[in-house]
């Protein structure tokens, strides 16, 4: 995995601190060091993957961001979700959503760490969504196998996942790579790879 490890400020030491010392968690060290990255996050069975997620990446040296169903973001949690590096999606248009992910990776100078979790929803799904290659493809970003365990409170990037041309077979792949993973969601119920 090429990684970068970054020189921490203090909101940065604060959020790692509290995750590993606080809620126990392991922190795998580093950062994608390419312009636009593709974070694949899973198992996905809670909304606290957003929060364990974000305080990790921000104290690795990292800011991502993370696409959110916009119906999440009514009222104060909306506001937090926000803080936390939640994009609004409208899952009535995704397709008009890709493209403006797309279109910011590609004209950013900045470029984009986008986290993504493409089982879609936080309940066992057996077919996994394809979005994330679109926006790889499209966006020339490197996509990193990342998960998120709680069954040994582990969060890494995860290592660099190649793609081919075919989405399907590559997410297949991808489930594969998964299942033969001893990890777990918060709610192990709700993960699936097969």
């Amino acid at each position: 995995m090429k990684v970068i490890v970054t020189e921490k400020n203090g909101w940065q030491k604060f959020c790692h601190w509290f995750l590993t010392k606080v809620l126990g968690w392991t922190a795998v060290e580093g950062i994608p060091t390419e312009k636009n990255a593709i974070l694949i996050g899973v198992p996905h069975t809670s909304i606290w993957d957003l929060v364990i997620s974000y305080l990790y990446y921000t104290g690795v040296g990292g800011d991502a961001k993370v696409m959110v169903k916009k119906e999440a973001f009514k009222g104060p949690l909306g506001w937090i979700i926000r803080k936390l590096g939640g994009i609004p999606v409208d899952r009535s248009n995704s397709t008009a959503f890709i493209h403006s992910i797309i279109h910011e990776m590609n004209d950013s100078e900045k470029g984009l760490h986008l986290a993504m979790c493409p089982e879609g929803t936080r309940t066992a799904v057996h077919r996994w969504k394809t979005g994330y290659h679109t926006i790889a493809k499209q966006g020339g970003a490197t996509v990193y196998l990342g998960y998120f365990d709680w069954k040994h409170k582990v969060i890494t990037c995860g290592e660099e996942f190649p793609l081919t041309d075919d989405a399907r077979e590559d997410t297949n792949r991808m489930q594969e790579y998964y299942s033969k993973m001893d990890i777990d969601g918060k709610h192990p119920e709700g993960w699936a790879t097969k």
